[in-house]
This record gives structure tokens, sequence and C-alpha cells, in this order.
């Protein structure tokens, strides 16, 4: 039987912790990036309605995405402390219950999908020509639904254990099995069926489902964190709520961002056609260069999560300065990359001249300030972790709605495009300011008053034994 990779985060020098749980993150951030490369490029090949069909699809799974990672930030809060304590039993029913709710939010959405499938997309803007390629594809995905919400909060729960690398390989996994079935399930080569775009839906499910067996086998057969024991209703609705209570902001703060970008997108269309596809490659460049601070936000969840448990927040707080100081130093590094190589890295993700000049312009002008958006992310996990997922959507929601938007909005209007990017790049900046300023604030209140409630237990200690 393989061996616990269970790892304590609450000793030991945080640089090193940090960097051995973030490396596996970035390269389980980079599958999930490839897995829907992989897709959109097996299909694009299918035509422009097939692929246009895929893109319809994007909004309401990234929907799902959210609420599940929610759920996820819920789940690895709950468990990651009860690890910490040692309390075993607790984080087993904790995990197995996460698992429950993920199941049944699984099929509430599968449902509510198949009800609502047609006219959500005739909303969408989807014309008669494409809907049925949607349905094609949607009617498999929320088949299979279940293979995608499971693992997401299993992989959850092992990250909560301190260990980010097994997640990351179920998921590299996946990728593999899904570049392997989607040209033998579109096209149909050898004895497999040709099912075009409905093959690409398929492949997804039994690359997921692989993921969901791998996932629970780990958590049950290596970790001991799932139970086959039958809990009281008050203890599921315990579970069940300390995660929602995590899990919903977390999950609505998630949706704030690509709202926004929709909304950016929208003014960059009253400018022009060009406006938007350069915005759409600075945009993908800008997420690549961010996926080690993703990988970084992700890591704060376990890492917070087990030193909250012990009550250590001068770890919290450490961890926290010394990712957000990493952050913004790799910001300032995109930024000079951008400098030098921007005009070339626009020119290869781009079609025609002008777009790539749109797409240097945003290079040019955002890349320096993305390290302050991670510290948003950074922060926004560990606030979520320590119990003030309050707090933590609150500074999402006054970057995007005090400073993101009506900034746009206003540059837009005074600069067109350069004014838009502009205001992009300034309110990135405000959030990781205010978010640093805020966490800072919480995490030397919480450390004082602990330091205080020790101080008073050992002069109470001392008089009883002085008595």
């Amino acid at each position: 039987m393989a061996k616990s990779q269970r790892r304590d985060l609450t000793t030991g020098p945080i640089g090193p912790i940090l960097y051995k749980l973030t490396a596996p993150m970035v390269l389980g951030i980079l599958s999930m990036v490839l897995f829907n490369i992989i897709d959109t490029y097996f299909v694009s090949q299918l035509g422009v309605n097939e692929l246009t069909a895929l893109g319809f699809t994007f909004p309401p799974i990234l929907l799902l995405f959210s609420l599940v990672q929610g759920v996820g930030v819920g789940a690895t809060a709950l468990i990651s402390k009860s690890i910490s304590t040692g309390n075993l039993n607790k984080a087993a029913r904790e995990t197995t219950d996460a698992l429950i709710l993920g199941i049944i939010l699984a099929g509430g959405f599968s449902a509510v999908g198949f009800v609502f499938l047609e006219p959500l997309f005739k909303l969408l803007g989807a014309s008669e020509e494409v809907m049925p390629l949607i349905v094609d594809y949607m009617s498999i995905w929320l088949l299979a639904i279940t293979f995608v919400v499971v693992p997401f909060v299993g992989n959850s729960a092992i990250r909560a254990t301190g260990d980010s690398r097994t997640p990351a390989l179920i998921m590299l996994f996946a990728v593999v099995v899904n570049a392997v079935l989607d040209p033998l399930l579109i096209w149909g080569y050898g004895p497999f069926p040709e099912l075009g775009i409905r093959g690409a839906a398929i492949a997804t499910a039994i690359s997921r489902a692989f993921t969901l067996i791998l996932s629970l086998w780990v958590l049950y057969k290596r970790e001991k964190l799932l139970t086959f024991s039958i809990p009281s209703w008050q203890t599921l609705k315990g579970c069940w709520g300390a995660i929602m209570r995590i899990g919903l902001p977390a999950g609505a703060a998630r949706m704030i961002v690509p709202i926004s970008n929709n909304v950016i997108t929208g003014i960059l269309a009253r400018i022009g056609g060009t406006a938007v596809a350069g915005y759409a490659v600075g945009r993908r460049v800008e997420a690549l260069g961010g996926t080690i601070l993703f990988a970084l936000a992700a890591t704060m969840g376990p890492f917070a999560g087990q030193n909250f448990g012990k009550r250590h927040f001068d770890r919290i707080l450490a961890a926290n300065n010394k990712s957000n100081m990493f952050a913004i130093a790799w910001g300032i590094f995109m930024a000079g990359l951008m400098f030098i190589f921007g005009e070339d890295i626009s020119r290869a993700f781009s079609e025609g001249p002008e777009i790539a000049e749109v797409a240097f312009l945003y290079l040019t002008i955002v890349p320096i300030t993305p390290g302050f958006q991670g510290t948003v992310s950074i922060v926004n996990t560990t606030l979520n972790t320590i119990n003030r997922p309050g707090l933590a959507s609150l500074i999402v929601a006054v970057q995007m709605f005090v400073f993101y938007l009506p900034l746009a909005f206003l540059g837009a209007r005074t600069s067109g495009t350069q004014g838009v990017f502009v205001a992009i790049a300034f309110s990135y900046f405000l959030g990781g300011m205010i978010s640093m300023f805020v966490n800072k604030r919480v995490l030397v209140a919480m450390d004082k008053r602990e330091r205080e409630s020790k101080t008073v237990e050992s002069e109470d200690a001392w008089e009883k034994g002085s008595s």
C-alpha cells in the first residue's frame, strides 16, 4: 500500500515549504489549461460552428467551476485544520461529507442544466444553426458532471494534507487520456465510432472519470480520509454549513472576475473588434505568465489551514509576506520580459498587425501590475481559510466595482483602448495594496489576541500553582 504523503506545514522553514507546495501546483494548473487547449484544438478541426458551440459552453461551465472552487476552498480550510490538530477521524468525516455535498451540487446543477439547456443558450445568443451542436456537447457533459465535481473536491482534500504533488499528477494523467481519446472519438479511428463534438464531450467524461477513481483511491487507501459510517443529520448539516460559509462567498468572489472581464470586453467592443481581439491576446499571455502566482495562491489554502488549526498566526503572516513580495517581484520580472519580447509575442499570438499592435499596447501597460493582482489572490485564499470569507469577498468586490469597472469606463471615454488598459493596471495595483494592508491588520490582531490569551492562561496557571 502506498505510503501517506501527509506533510506537517506548521513547523520548519516557510520558504522551502511554500516552494515544495507551489511547484507541483504549477503543473496542475498548466494541466488544466492544456486540457482546454487540447479540446479547443481538436474541435476547431471540425469547423467554425463546432468551435463556436464549444465557446458558448464556457460561461455556464465557468459558473459551475466557480462554485466548486468555493466548495474546495471551504473543504481545504476545514480538513487542514483537523489534520494539523491530529484529529484524523474528524478530517475523514469532513472529507466524506464534502464529497457528498459535491455529489448533491453536481446532481442539482445537472438537473437544472437539462431543464434550461436550450433557453439558457438562446439567452446567451446561440443561433439555431449552432444550438444542436451545443445540445450534443452539453447533454454528455451534464450527465458526467459528477466526474468533474467530485475529483475537484477530492483533490482539495488531498492538498489539505500538505500533498500538492498527487493532485497535479492525477490532473496530468487526465490530460493525457483526453488527448488520446479526443481524436479517436471525434473522427472515429479504428474501432471507435465517429461522434464529432459529442466525441470531445465523451473523451472529457472518460478522462474525468479516471480522476474521480484515482482521487478517491488516494483518499481511501493511502490517506484514510474516507469513512463509511453514517453521520447524524446534525453532524452532516454542521459540516456542510461550515464548508458553505466559506465556499459561497469564495465562489461568488471567483464569479466576479470573469463577469467583470466580460464587461471590459463589452466596453472594448464599442471601440472596435480589433481592441477586443488584442485584449484577448494580452489576457492569454498574462494568464500564462501568472500561472505561478495562481499556484502560489492555491498553496496558501493548506498552509494557512494547518497553521490556523495550531493558532500560528505569525507563520501565516510571514508566509503571506514572502508570497506577496515574490508576486510583486515576479510581476516586475514579467514586465521586463514583455518590454523586451512583447512585440514578438504579440505577433505570434495575433492574426494581423492591427491586433498585434493592440496586444503589444496591453503587454507594455499592464504586466507590471498582475503581481499585485497575485497578492489579491494570495490574500483572498488566506482570509477564506482563516474564516474571514466575507472580508475576502469584499476586497474583490471593491476592486472590481469601485476601481476596475468605473475606471475602465472613464478610460474608454477619455483615451480609448489605452485608457482601458491603464485602468486595468491601476485597479490591479490598488487591489493589491488594499489586500496586503487589510490582511496584515487582520493577522496581526489575531496573533496579538492569541498571545494575550496565552499570557492570561500562563498567569492563571502560575497563580493556581502558587496557591
